[in-house]
């Protein structure tokens, strides 16, 4: 806080009772007190929790008739930022919030500071314009310096003659550890693990390199970087990676490991050839970011139950389905450790090994050496496995090969890109499995997708007309009719509190969007619908049955579809009817 005469302490203090925002006896009391002690009267109030630091930056702004601005909920656009080294910002407690015409607006916590903005307007070479904020608003935006991009464009000449040089060397390994280049990737994944992204994708234009990080499952630009910067990137990427450095005709894949504060995080490298250079995605494999509790991961009610009575038979499939980064491979994992003890063999067969696991024997897929998901699961039935994971069924000889092992006594997990739970058994049949063996082998099939979840900093609000019917026409079988069946509905879905059905509305929460949550969401939950393959299900796969067709015997056993699961979470404040809609709108 600004350093404050006497004479403005005591205004600032008086428009704060004026206005109501601190209580006139308990300011008496402590004028008081101060007088007794010699204390700041504002120090003591703050102390004391009276009024807080964000009242009085505002009320003082107000005194000194200077301009304040919030910044405690505010993401500041990394282009303004980069206007203001981190190390000055961090130094002065200064950030740069704007621009006019050619004057730098900044916030500060001591707007009479004739001396910072001289020296700001020094560096900065231009007039500079000062407005108050508190010390948790600049401090809030500071941490928005996540990554300092700048040092990539200041070596963009160093970087990539560097990288020409290393193409001339056989060990180039060992050279551009300390590389501006390197430190620049450094920083890229950097802020993308403590963003919690998923993916990185390094994408060229024609005239530039742009950044983006998939964060809760939606992509959000982070940067833009020169079109020079691209080679010598992409370049130290494919070294990282074990990859040839001089092709640049057809995609490759890779991996290696990186040490993020004190987290390692595997990385999943793809590069392809684009119109304007080589896009890169990187696959960021956290395994620090899961608990692998199938509860936590947003399963309950009736698909927890029908799943726990799948995985507890001795043997038969256990298949999940949905988009590629829809968490199939993480319920795969989840269902693994839920049955995982010292008296069973359970052996996996993965394409990569995303989440290593004690006690569980995992095999890497590696088809240059001819190691594929059907030649290593003919390997893997001759280790005496009892559980056996395949990562994904991608061909008809994999999908043989799983059905004999579950009919010889095996218990297998796997997945397969599908649109719904109902949609795997038509898809099994399409890649040449007879409809008797996948009706006999066949424990449970899940369908799932993923939501954002609502973050804690949020508020409630009553459903429009439009998302009242909409939630009506999903949920009007399994809502309770009266108050006197929420508790029995609530137990049977498996979320507490339910709302009576009606046409008046429900109260529906949104979260505050911020730097730490996008949009008002943090965090990932999933959405399920699990069918139990019974006589009944056996008989419709047989014939032959449509998908739809099984769904709709799936209901009347029980089954909740995603769309009703996501509708529900949303009701629970876990996420928003929007988010439902994102996610489900391909889906019944």
């Amino acid at each position: 806080m600004a350093l404050l005469t006497k004479e403005t302490q005591d205004k600032v203090v008086k428009l704060l009772v004026d206005e109501g925002l601190a209580d006139a006896n308990l300011v008496k009391a402590a004028t008081i007190e101060v007088e007794k002690n010699k204390q700041p009267l504002i120090a003591y109030l703050s102390s004391k929790g009276i009024i807080n630091n964000e009242m009085v930056a505002h009320a003082t702004a107000v005194v000194i008739g200077v301009q304040y601005v919030d910044l405690k909920n505010v993401t500041m656009d990394r282009e303004i930022l980069l206007k203001l080294p981190q190390e000055v910002a961090e130094r002065s407690m200064v950030v740069p919030v704007g621009e006019s015409g050619n004057q730098l607006i900044v916030a500060m916590i001591d707007v009479t500071n004739v001396q910072a903005t001289d020296y700001l307007a020094t560096l900065t070479n231009r007039p500079i314009k000062a407005v108050m904020s508190s010390e948790e608003g600049i401090r809030q935006v500071l941490t928005q310096y996540v990554g300092d991009f700048s040092s990539v464009k200041q070596a963009v000449k160093s970087a990539n003659t560097e990288v020409q040089q290393q193409q001339q060397q056989s060990d180039v390994k060992t050279i551009t550890q300390d590389s501006p280049i390197s430190k620049a990737l450094t920083s890229i994944l950097d802020f993308a693990v403590k963003s919690k992204a998923s993916d990185i994708h390094i994408e060229p234009l024609e005239d530039s390199l742009v950044i983006r990080c998939r964060i809760d499952g939606v992509l959000r630009q982070v940067m833009e970087l020169p079109k020079t910067v691209e080679p010598a990137l992409v370049s130290r990427i494919k070294i990282l990676s074990d990859l040839k450095i001089d092709e640049h005709r057809v995609p490759q894949d890779g991996q290696f490991t990186v040490a993020v504060g004190d987290k390692e995080v595997d990385l999943r490298i793809a590069i392809a050839p684009v119109v304007w250079g080589e896009q890169v995605v990187i696959r960021l494999l956290d395994k620090s970011g899961t608990t692998l509790d199938i509860e936590d991961m947003g399963m309950t009610g009736r698909a927890l139950k029908m799943v726990v009575d799948g995985i507890s038979k001795p043997n038969g499939m256990i298949l999940t389905s949905g988009p590629t980064g829809s968490g199939k491979s993480t319920t795969l994992y989840a269902l693994v450790k839920r049955i995982k003890n010292e008296k069973i063999n359970i052996v996996t067969l993965e394409d990569p090994v995303e989440y290593k696991m004690d006690g569980v024997n995992q095999i890497q897929v590696n088809v240059d050496a001819g190691l594929t998901f059907a030649s290593g699961l003919r390997s893997i039935l001759r280790q005496d496995p009892d559980v056996v994971m395949v990562g994904e069924i991608r061909d008809s000889e994999t999908a043989n090969l799983a059905v004999q092992a579950a009919l010889t006594g095996h218990l297998v997990f796997s997945t397969l890109h599908t649109n719904s739970a109902a949609g795997i058994l038509p898809r099994l049949i399409e890649m040449g499995i007879e409809p008797f063996m996948i009706a006999s082998t066949l424990n449970t099939v899940i369908g799932q997708r993923l939501v954002r979840r609502v973050t804690q900093k949020r508020t409630t609000y009553t459903s429009s007309e439009l998302q009242t019917k909409e939630i009506n026409d999903v949920l009007g079988d399994l809502l309770p009719k009266s108050q006197e069946q929420v508790a029995a509905y609530s137990e049977s879905l498996g979320y507490p509190g339910l709302p009576v059905l009606n046409n008046s509305g429900y109260t529906l929460v949104k979260g505050f969007d911020d730097k730490d949550s996008p949009g008002g969401y943090k965090g990932r939950a999933g959405l399920y619908e699990t069918i139990t393959v019974d006589d009944d299900i056996q008989k419709l796969i047989t014939a032959k049955a449509t998908a739809n067709d099984i769904m709709k015997v799936a209901k009347a056993k029980g089954t909740v579809t995603m769309r009703q699961d996501g509708m529900l979470k949303a009701l629970s404040g876990i996420t928003t009817v929007d988010e439902v809609n994102r996610v489900s709108s391909d889906i019944a």
